[in-house]
């Protein structure tokens, strides 16, 4: 079982305990604004979220994390590596993602958690290359990125939503871990 321990979280595979901390995030408007659509979940479609999630974790070897406070073992949200399929320019490479919790927004959580995930891809996973996707104006998810190292490499737009994006992108040789 693949577990990754930071000073303040634990990143780990999903459970049945998961589930209703994580509809909680996945129905907060606020949270997910930046998300899909933008649209909250529903709780069959966050039961098929945690089940898409566990399946890449079988399928490709990583996945994303359930992530939770050490202290108190209470999940906060989602952080991980995906396939980044959705856009044109980022087929067959892996995107890193997180969603947190509101209450726990603004407390360096999702840069710790992203970069324990970032290092996993790179370092554990053998992976070449992470990529980023960011909705332009949210400044918060862009804040993480540039944490993380990441790189401008394009702008684009979403092509369900019309929405513009930028893709970010490091590799292993631009890692400073």
């Amino acid at each position: 079982m693949t577990e990754i321990r930071t000073p303040r979280l634990l990143l780990r595979r999903w459970n049945d305990d998961d589930f209703v901390p994580l509809l909680e995030i996945t129905s907060d408007p606020d949270v997910m604004r930046w998300i899909g659509e933008g649209s909250v979940l529903d709780p069959d479609e966050t039961a098929e979220t945690i089940e898409r999630w566990e399946e890449e974790w079988d399928d490709e070897g990583f996945g994303v994390f359930a992530v939770e406070l050490l202290g108190s073992g209470e999940l906060i949200g989602a952080v991980g590596l995906t396939a980044a399929d959705e856009l044109p320019g980022t087929r067959q490479q892996v995107q890193i993602v997180w969603r947190l919790g509101r209450p726990f927004w603004g407390q360096g959580y999702a840069s710790e958690a992203a970069q324990a995930a970032l290092e996993f891809a790179l370092q554990d996973r053998g992976l070449d290359r992470v990529v980023a996707i960011n909705r332009i104006g949210n400044e918060q998810s862009a804040n993480v990125i540039r944490k993380l190292g990441m790189e401008h490499e394009a702008d684009t737009s979403d092509p369900v939503t019309g929405d513009s994006l930028t893709v970010y992108g490091i590799d292993l040789t631009e890692y400073a871990g």
